[in-house]
């Protein structure tokens, strides 16, 4: 509920907020106002909140370039104002006045004063380019586009390793799992309730877990209308199920039933609609996401910089991965949920990225931007943590023929994890400074070219992070013993 007649409207859906501040726009008459409004109502009650912000904003853009070569009040909208618009525009930007032409078509069809006989004749018949569509994508945008999978691969472990530290709570983890996992929008993480998470037991034992997502279309305000289940990976999914049950027990007692409590709640339910209770908005949700991993301060290969963060590039990444593992169009517009093609052949068609050639050199120059190792140097066994477990000691006799230790570990207990390889990566490892690092770089580079001309660039590229971590050990390695030898003369 709102009204109309005021300057701000405060609008709430399910998942999304907004408000409209109709004195940001220039000036207009009296009977140009009260039709400019009334078709905003009409979009207000027919189509989603989002598309009516959209319109809101794009008239404005409108207005205002059109109050500025007139120097008068908005009295009307004709074709010489809509020439005018498109000239300034420029072919490159002319899809401002695409997006707005379907809102001013309305506003003519409905009955209402303000725009012109000319102008709806002339909308009928111009053909206008679209929105770029892709572009981040085609051109792998290192601040816009698709993470890498040496990017995707540090930000998961930073995340991981936060939270066991208890710097991420439950939520958190959860919330931003799941979007780098599936790569939804986050009105459709909003609009989730508990639910929505499903567990199935099968006869042999095994379990399955899956989560019921609202499908949240762009230009339907019914957020949970429509939904498609994911599949959830048995880690994950446990997780995601325990999570869901900690909120169930937290609602007991404050909503009628707590299996419709939202799987990430907020802190009130003023302001909600009904059956949306204690939901936050797709906003403070994104909100949440750039907080977390803006806060783990991982840092791009590419730039140097700390990862720029954004839900959009965590759904980018999904569509090129699957991309890169062959998929088509069809395949990718289902798990985006796309309702058709029309925006998934960028990613079929651009499948640009880690295909690229990783040798000694490259790897050498990557690691310090990269910074994958997160251990820590030492001397030699006597300078470990655990010095005196030989259960420490780490070897790899398939790499170096040898069965001798060549490195330590810091953990206390079992590590199901690959070694070396992984241990490279792993904030536990204590590699020895005059340990084998240069011979496992050489069989970790040499399996990749042996792997990428099998054809199989998605294996190949498994290890990237791990090399560029073994690269910064040896560089470590080089400076301590630079170090070392300078001391001593």
């Amino acid at each position: 509920m709102f009204d109309p007649r005021e300057d701000v409207w405060e609008l709430r859906e399910a998942t999304f907020e907004a408000k409209l501040r109709f004195a940001s726009l220039p000036e207009r008459g009296g009977q140009f106002d009260l039709a400019f409004r009334w078709t905003l109502i009409w979009y207000a009650q027919n189509q989603s909140l989002p598309h009516l912000r959209n319109m809101f904003y794009r008239a404005g853009h409108l207005f205002d370039f059109i109050a500025k070569t007139t120097n008068s009040p908005l009295a009307d909208i004709s074709s010489v104002h809509l020439l005018s618009y498109k000239s300034h525009l420029g072919a490159d930007n002319e899809w401002c006045l695409g997006s707005v032409s379907g809102f001013l078509m309305r506003w003519r069809s409905l009955g209402y004063l303000g725009i012109t006989r000319d102008a709806e004749a002339l909308l009928s018949h111009l053909k206008l380019k679209g929105n770029p569509k892709g572009v981040s994508v085609a051109t792998m945008d290192p601040l816009k586009g698709p993470l890498t999978t040496v990017e995707l691969e540090a930000l998961q472990k930073a995340l991981n390793a936060a939270y066991a530290q208890h710097e991420v709570s439950m939520a958190e983890y959860v919330l931003c799992w799941l979007l780098m996992m599936l790569g939804q929008r986050p009105t459709q993480y909003a609009a989730l309730k508990v639910r929505d998470v499903a567990v199935v037991h099968e006869k042999d034992g095994a379990v399955t877990y899956s989560l019921r997502m609202p499908r949240a279309k762009q230009r339907d305000s019914n957020a949970r209308g429509e939904f498609k289940d994911r599949v959830l990976t048995p880690e994950i999914g446990k997780l995601v199920n325990e999570y869901a049950r900690n909120v169930q027990i937290q609602f007991t007692g404050q909503l009628f039933d707590p299996m419709d409590a939202p799987l990430f709640p907020g802190g009130s339910a003023n302001g909600a609609i009904a059956g949306y209770e204690y939901h936050q908005t797709s906003h403070q949700l994104g909100n949440v996401v750039n907080a977390v991993l803006r806060r783990l301060k991982v840092i791009s290969e590419r730039t140097g910089d700390h990862i720029h963060i954004g839900a959009k590039r965590f759904r980018q990444t999904v569509g090129t991965r699957a991309a890169e593992e062959g998929h088509g169009e069809l395949v990718i517009a289902e798990l985006l949920d796309h309702t058709d093609t029309q925006n998934v052949g960028v990613y079929v068609r651009s499948t640009p990225a880690i295909v690229e050639r990783i040798d000694r050199a490259v790897a050498m120059q990557m690691a310090p931007l990269a910074q994958a190792f997160s251990g820590k140097l030492i001397n030699g066994p006597t300078g470990a943590s655990r010095r005196v477990d030989p259960a420490s000691h780490i070897r790899a006799p398939e790499i170096t023929g040898k069965f001798e230790a060549i490195s330590s570990c810091g953990k206390h207990g079992f590590c199901g994890f690959l070694k070396p390889v992984a241990c490279y990566t792993c904030n536990n490892f204590e590699p020895w400074m005059d340990g084998p690092h240069e011979q496992i770089l050489e069989y970790l580079i040499a399996e990749r070219e042996r792997l990428m001309a099998a054809g199989d660039s998605r294996v190949a590229s498994i290890n990237d992070r791990s090399i560029l971590a073994v690269a910064e050990v040896i560089q470590l390695c080089e400076a301590a013993r630079a170090d070392r030898n300078a001391a001593h003369g």
